[in-house]
């Protein structure tokens, strides 16, 4: 039986990120450069930084589910249409009759679960190409989208629902959870190092250390400071945080996680040393169907309404988050930091653009630039490791 260890490609949220995040990082700091200057200053408000968090946190909900799915060698093309299915089913069962906040959610849920249940059996059992199968669903959701709200907007909901998509976390919750934040990276810093120690491994110098600890610690404050200069953090986006934390935890620190990345990498290799593929990968289109049914509730609660267009290239603006923060299209390779710094790439080029009056034309063009040159380097990076 071969062992299959704790996969460094899996990467961390925030103590593991790969040189090709830390590369993301540096860009997204130009692009925010960029705006800052062209809209003089107006980019970097804190208004501006709130509404543009919490106008990424669909797509990085929807990518930390696509992270699995695309690391399994798969890829989910349904995400955006089952994510406005499953909104639209929470508003209809609240509009139309009268369904509570928590019951109408969990069935919103349900459906996400049953749907990715239902497409990983096809692409784990039936051996049907998920391109195939998740194109259908994307086809398949959205007619029942329609055919369920019978083409019509459906609002308002009930103001407990709203909450979840448009609240704001309180001052001074905010600067708790950030201390909080702080004590968790620095605790996972000096674990980790101990942890090196131990075994024998090489660590890297303490200054190092302490100065990467330093950075995160204030980019934290950083972050809760500008948010509660606005309104406080939007609970979209603590959401994000907090998905983010869950799947990474079960990317690195699970059999599951490294299962995934052993299927992804060598799917061959991972079947002759025992690990069950086909449950595996049903697996992650299960949580796929799951992420794509919160971020359905969560955009229905931001925009307190739920349409037939809702969700729509939702799936592609994930597939490029992911590919842009360093997970590869040949499976094997991606991170649920680098996936969430990706989405925060399309949605500064989206908010820099509107606040710039670039024609919409133009944001697709450059977007569709971005993730050609993103899906290059990846090639490029790749082929140069195997020379």
């Amino acid at each position: 039986m071969l062992k299959v260890q704790s996969n460094p490609k899996a990467g961390g949220f925030l103590s593991k990120i790969d040189v090709r995040a830390y590369t993301m990082i540096l860009a997204l700091l130009g692009i925010w450069a960029i705006f800052t200057y062209t809209t003089q200053g107006a980019f970097l408000t804190s208004r501006n930084l709130s509404n543009l968090f919490r106008q990424m946190s669909i797509t990085s909900i929807l990518a930390i589910g696509m992270v699995f799915v695309i690391v399994a060698g798969h890829i989910d093309l349904s995400v955006g249409s089952l994510m406005g299915l499953t909104g639209g089913v929470a508003a209809i069962l609240q509009v139309w009759h009268g369904w509570q906040t928590i019951p109408a959610i969990l069935v919103s849920l349900l459906i996400g679960l049953l749907a990715g249940l239902w497409q990983g059996w096809w692409v784990a059992y039936k051996k049907v190409p998920a391109f195939i199968v998740t194109l259908g669903g994307m086809m398949v959701f959205r007619g029942i989208l329609i055919g369920i709200s019978h083409g019509e907007t459906v609002s308002p909901l009930m103001n407990s629902f709203k909450q979840i998509g448009q609240s704001y976390v309180p001052e001074n919750i905010g600067f708790l959870l950030a201390a909080l934040g702080i004590i968790y990276v620095t605790y996972v810093t000096v674990k980790q190092r101990y942890t090196r120690i131990k075994y024998g491994f090489t660590v890297p110098s303490l200054t190092l250390e302490i100065m990467r600890t330093t950075f995160y610690a204030v980019l934290i404050g950083l972050f809760v400071y500008l948010m509660n200069d606005y309104q406080g953090i939007p609970v979209p986006v603590l959401m994000v945080v907090v998905m983010a934390l869950i799947f990474t935890g079960l990317a690195t620190k699970t059999r599951f996680g490294r299962y995934v990345y052993a299927i992804g990498g060598n799917s061959e290799a991972a079947r002759l040393s025992g690990i069950n593929i086909r449950h595996n990968v049903l697996a992650v289109f299960v949580l796929s169907g799951l992420m794509a049914a919160l971020g359905g509730i969560l955009l229905t609660a931001r925009l307190n309404a739920a349409s037939v267009a809702a969700g729509q290239m939702a799936e592609l603006d994930a597939i490029a988050a992911c590919v842009i923060g360093g997970t590869s299209l040949m499976g094997g390779t991606g991170s649920i930091g680098g996936a969430i710094i990706g989405a925060l790439v399309m949605a500064s080029l989206d908010n820099g653009l509107s606040m710039m009056n670039t024609p919409p034309f133009w944001q697709f063009i450059v977007k569709g630039l971005i993730l050609v040159l993103a899906v290059w380097v990846d090639i490029a990076t790749k082929t140069r490791a195997q020379n």
